[in-house]
């Protein structure tokens, strides 16, 4: 090291091609099979095949790579794998739009994603790669599909959907957006329709998918997920509609039943139509139509006046026989409880506002302290114009009317969720196939297990309207019973993209098994995931969808855990430049292929983890970029440039720095602190700099080993060009974490303060005896504040020992 090095070009393309081919020829990141090391299996969330991976996916991933890398050198076996999430609307669009197939353009977009992922420099097992909208992917799709249906957990049924006209397809209730109900993807306003369609029994789990016991999950995911399943107890009252027969609804006050003076039914009950009298039918089916066209979001809002329409019939209050009138009204929805409620306007702040509006009675049946000054009354307090409840709190009279409910037959005690079932059907080609026949004599036919998977015709004809061509192929379409041998048909609906992503972690451990969904030696050795990365905005969909089919993949026997991943972290979004989500539609993707040919995929990636705290996200800002590329200069030119004969720099404090410097990055990898990270390392830079030549070669030489080690997550390829250059033997990577000593950081230290012409720009951790001289070393190199000395003459600096430094600048 006392040798001076000749100075190079700086070139980082060079530089990381170089290091991505030696890495991809030793076979560096094959995954470690070693079962004596503690396993470790990191996953962030698979990529849609769009054609380029934009400075998004650099987000997510490339921090994602950073924490894997630091658990193997932890001493950890780490598998980290990546696929492609590949069915969905876009690559059917571009069929329609562009005349090519779906498959082709998927593929295509893939091959180009797959060489960009090798230019991020991550450690992806790519051996372990799925692709689902391969068949050898989503036969087992299928025959998860089959499994369910056989325990009653898959089933079809008729109901009103969400349907978005251009797009020919049904639609969750996320992807309708906005006041006016416009199709999230394609803008087009949504229409309700009524069809057939296929559904998961979600709710069958709904009390298990609210117990996060057994996980480490970031308490906004629980809350989302908590209220999305919206568990509610309660009781099931039956109304008796006059002319029509009984009408349940779910109340969770079952005491105020004294008390409702009228009933009121979703625009869309099945029962309106034969409930409504002839001379109300006009009225009627105007509001429904109405109902129809506004969001649930308004229909729920409760600062907006409350609207509805009597239907000219009759419930009888099973309580006390009153004949009550019955209403439709749209802040009642059809996809929560029963799409009907009884009306207490006493005890419930819309009730009252809709009797008021329509002069129905009100009748209290909690009896409001004398101070009360309100209308509607929620809170306790004894029991009035309720007969046998009179005088009896909320909570006794709750369950006396619930005993009385089920001993008089009119009701039961019951617990309801908001949580509705999982709606897979979707009106496309480019999905997986559902694989059920339809035979006049035998019904509903399950496809037998030996023929999967049922593949996509190759030769499918889209239609400029969107229309599935999978009804109108009869090679497709006509088929076989496996029951009696007669003519049958396909079901021509595919699944939910959504059901790919639900199971994928599991695929990922043997892409090419064909036994079963997965090799279950390599799952003995590697699941549950440990450390799973994504974005909040999956929480009460793919997040929710993935822990459901866990749950039915251990009652099937397939795993013996509950739960799909034991941690999970959510990182924010990079938003564009305009402060939107990036969408080619949007004209504000960010292109990092722009970047990484100016400054290399390290520095991209060190400045996508520096930009802030991982969690928040933000709207990208090239500005910054150069800064973080002239620290990677820097780093490099410690091991390619200059000398380090000995001199007069503290050996001691050095010792201090490093061991500081590697407690920082250590903590702050474990918590996915990556910014706080990366403006350490930048410091620690700055520091060496600053003594380099004045330090021993032996404490110089290993004070940079373990700076390139713990860089080495960070900046793969400088890491490893560093390590060479320092005559290290291949690979950094393949080194142990190194460790430190407490006592030594914890050695009489002081927080310093750094002012730049009187203005606060950092504290810094320093050595209580730290010279004159070694503090303003430190405060000129750190990192926060080198940019308010750019292009500036530093005039002179004020040291006030043990409390700060001041620069002043001109």
């Amino acid at each position: 090291m006392s040798e001076t090095r000749q100075r190079k070009t700086y070139n980082p393309t060079d530089l990381e091609r170089r290091w991505q081919e030696r890495w991809a020829e030793s076979g560096l990141y094959k995954t470690d099979e070693d079962e004596s090391k503690p396993k470790h299996y990191a996953l962030t969330m698979l990529p849609y095949p769009s054609g380029d991976l934009h400075v998004g996916h650099w987000y997510a991933m490339t921090p994602s790579d950073t924490r894997a890398r630091f658990m193997r050198m932890n001493g950890f076996r780490v598998f980290f794998p990546i696929g492609f999430d590949a069915f969905g609307l876009p690559a059917e669009n571009a069929a329609i739009n562009r005349g090519i197939h779906p498959y082709t353009w998927t593929m295509s977009n893939i091959e180009n994603m797959r060489g960009q992922l090798r230019q991020m420099g991550a450690m992806f097992d790519l051996d372990a790669e799925v692709v689902t909208c391969d068949p050898e992917y989503y036969r087992w799709n299928q025959w998860f599909f089959l499994k369910f249906f056989e325990k009653g957990l898959a089933y079809r049924e008729e109901a009103p959907v969400d349907w978005c006209p251009k797009d020919n397809t049904t639609l969750a209730r996320e992807q309708v957006v906005g006041p006016d109900r416009r199709c999230e993807r394609c803008g087009t306003p949504v229409i309700k329709k009524n069809l057939a369609q296929w559904l998961f029994k979600i709710t069958d789990y709904a009390e298990e998918l609210l117990d996060f016991s057994k996980i480490d999950w970031p308490e906004r995911v629980e809350t989302l997920q908590r209220n999305w399943i919206g568990r509610s107890e309660g009781a099931e009252i039956l109304f008796e509609i006059e002319g029509y027969g009984p009408i349940e609804v779910f109340t969770t006050r079952p005491d105020t039943l004294f008390g409702a003076t009228f009933f009121v039914m979703s625009p869309e009950h099945p029962a309106v139509d034969e409930i409504t009298t002839p001379d109300r039918a006009d009225e009627v089916r105007a509001y429904v139509e109405k109902a129809g066209r506004m969001s649930e979001i308004d229909r729920t809002d409760v600062t907006r006046e409350k609207t509805g329409v009597f239907t000219g019939a009759y419930a009888i209050n099973p309580a006390n026989g009153e004949r009550i009138p019955v209403y439709i009204a749209d802040y009642v929805l059809m996809g929560y409880g029963t799409g009907a409620i009884m009306a207490v306007p006493g005890q419930d702040e819309r009730d009252w506002e809709f009797a008021e509006k329509y002069g129905l009675p009100i009748i209290r049946t909690v009896q409001p302290p004398e101070d009360f000054d309100g209308k509607w009354y929620l809170g306790d307090g004894p029991a009035i114009n309720s007969g046998f409840l009179d005088g009896l709190n909320v909570d006794e009279a709750k369950e006396r009317m619930i005993s009385w409910l089920q001993e008089n037959g009119f009701g039961r005690r019951a617990v309801t969720y908001r949580l509705r079932d999982w709606l897979i059907s979707r009106q496309r080609y480019w999905g997986t196939p559902i694989p059920i026949i339809y035979c006049d004599e035998c019904g509903i036919v399950p496809v037998p297990e030996e023929d999967l998977p049922v593949l996509l015709p190759e030769d499918a004809e889209f239609m400029p309207t969107g229309e599935s061509p999978l009804k109108r192929d009869p090679d497709f379409y006509n088929t076989t019973c496996p029951n009696c041998g007669g003519p049958a048909t396909r079901e021509t609906d595919t699944m939910d993209t959504f059901m790919d992503s639900s199971w994928y972690q599991y695929r990922y451990l043997s892409p090419h098994y064909d036994e079963g969904p997965f090799d279950p030696e390599r799952g003995e050795k590697w699941l549950p995931v440990d450390q799973y990365t994504g974005g909040i905005e999956h929480a009460v969909m793919h997040l929710m969808y993935t822990r459901f089919f866990t749950k039915v993949m251990r009652d099937l026997g397939l795993v013996e855990f509950d739960e799909p991943m034991t941690r999970l972290f959510n990182q924010g979004i990079i938003l564009g430049p305009d402060g939107n989500r990036m969408s080619k539609s949007r004209g504000n993707v960010v292109n990092p292929q722009d970047y990484v040919d100016r400054y290399g995929s390290d520095a991209l990636r060190s400045f996508l983890m520096f930009v802030g705290p991982w969690s928040e996200g933000g709207p990208w800002d090239s500005k910054g970029i150069e800064g973080v590329s002239r620290f990677l200069r820097r780093a490099l030119s410690l091991v390619t440039e200059g000398d380090s004969s000995g001199g007069d720099a503290d050996p001691s404090e050095l010792t201090r720095r490093t061991n500081r410097l590697v407690k920082k990055i250590t903590e702050d990898l474990e918590a996915f602190r990556f910014n706080t990270a990366i403006a350490a390392l930048m410091e620690h830079t700055n520091y060496l700099l600053a003594i380099r030549g004045r330090v021993d070669d032996e404490e110089w030489q290993g004070a940079m080993r373990t700076f390139v080690m713990v860089l080495s997550p960070f900046a793969p390829h400088h890491a490893e060009e560093m390590w060479a250059a320092m005559g290290e033997e291949y690979s950094v990577h393949e080194q142990a974490w190194p460790g430190y000593e407490e006592a030594l950081i914890q050695a009489q230290e002081i927080t310093l303060i750094v002012q730049v012409n009187g203005k606060l720009r950092d504290r810094i951790e320093v050595p209580a005896d730290i010279s004159e001289e070694a503090a303003k070393e430190l405060a000129v190199s750190s990192a926060r504040v080198r940019p308010h000395l750019e292009g500036k003459e530093l005039r002179k600096s004020i040291y006030v020992p043990g409390r700060l430094v001041n620069l002043v600048v001109g």
